[in-house]
């Protein structure tokens, strides 16, 4: 399969769990330890299949990721999914409107869960 999946969260240990929960499942990973780091890894040509994407980051947050990786025309035909412990209708409304294709409370979802939701997505868009 060999995905190329960008995780994007301030949390080094949630990069961590993550990161290797993907890799197990055949995903190449890369890490973004901020909406600026993952901003300019695209920026400079990075083209993943899924985006997993934090709201809550310092500098640029997952909403501003959004924004402007919408603004400049990146990751175009990527899958983008927010995961995130804001939970709120507002936040889930805002982070679809700004194009995530899909928002996981990380609180309600263990990795496998988060797993399994975005292969499902995968396979939908395949």
């Amino acid at each position: 399969m060999n995905k190329k999946i960008l995780i994007i969260d301030d949390d080094e240990f949630l990069l961590d769990m993550y990161s290797l929960k993907f890799r197990e499942a055949g995903f190449q990973v890369e890490v973004g330890r901020s909406g600026e780091e993952a901003l300019n890894l695209v920026r400079q040509g990075l083209k993943p299949e899924v985006v997993l994407l934090d709201i809550v980051m310092p500098t640029i947050d997952g909403f501003e990721f959004l924004r402007l990786v919408k603004k400049e025309n990146l990751l175009q035909g990527a899958l983008v999914v927010i995961l995130s412990n804001l939970g709120q209708r507002e936040d889930i409304e805002k982070g679809l409107a700004l194009g995530a294709n899909d928002y996981i409370v990380k609180a309600h979802s263990t990795p496998s869960e988060v797993l399994r939701k975005i292969e499902t997505l995968l396979e939908k868009k395949a």
